[in-house]
């Protein structure tokens, strides 16, 4: 049944594969583009599921559909982050453009941080058990539902993710214009490259421990199906 929520949830998913090319073109423009969609699609998930259960709207093809759109729009993200953010030994084996990923990594007054290939691991890993284990669940009966470091790992998440993107725009824009030495952009470099970076750590964080608890909660859910 296509509802309102059902409706933002698929607009979610049609938007997710543009957020994942827009970083690709080399335009401050387009790059500013990309980070507005994904702020839209970022808060989207949380109001389609508010006016679901506000409107009493929870439909079956919701609940396939929404966790769905979540892992499309979070590959959406980590594909250019990826790319342009990578170490100087990028893990894809080779680089497309060896400047863009020293120039991408988050700066900070320590010195930059490109994105760990063990960070992008990680998200996945998770994202991948968690989803196998609601599966299992359900096939027992049972209904693995979203817990609070869940949801604080995915606010997080949104916020490294929403610097990233902002720095790709902003960066671009800056060096069109010659503002790599100005006192006002050094100053913001630091603030984004900060604000990245903890809100990064903090999703790392947050991942692995939402993770070991969904895998306590699995775990007793098994105990109680075998009584």
């Amino acid at each position: 049944m296509m509802n309102l929520p059902n409706t933002i949830t698929v607009a979610r998913m049609v938007i997710a594969p543009l957020i994942g090319i827009l970083p690709f073109v080399e335009s401050p423009g387009v790059r500013l583009t990309a980070f507005v969609l994904f702020i839209a699609a970022a808060v989207s998930d949380y109001y389609d599921g508010h006016i679901a259960r506000k409107r009493n709207a929870i439909t079956d093809l919701g609940r396939l559909l929404d966790p769905l759109a979540d892992k499309l729009l979070l590959l959406a993200t980590l594909i250019p982050m990826m790319t342009l953010m990578a170490p100087a030994e990028s893990y894809f084996g080779s680089v497309i453009n060896s400047d863009d990923i020293s120039r991408f990594a988050f700066v900070t007054p320590l010195g930059k941080v490109p994105l760990p290939w063990w960070v992008v691991f990680l998200v996945l890993a998770r994202e991948f058990i968690v989803t196998v284990m609601r599966k299992f669940a359900v096939r027992k009966g049972h209904v693995i539902s979203a817990i609070g470091p869940a949801k604080w790992k995915t606010a997080f998440q949104s916020m490294w993710v929403g610097a990233a993107f902002f720095w790709f725009a902003a960066l671009t824009y800056a060096q069109a214009h010659s503002w790599q030495n100005h006192g006002l952009w050094i100053a913001f470099e630091y603030i984004n490259g900060v604000f990245g970076v903890v809100s990064m750590i903090g999703a790392v964080v947050l991942t692995m421990y939402s993770l070991w608890l969904y895998i306590r909660l699995y775990k007793n859910l098994n105990r109680v199906s075998e009584i």
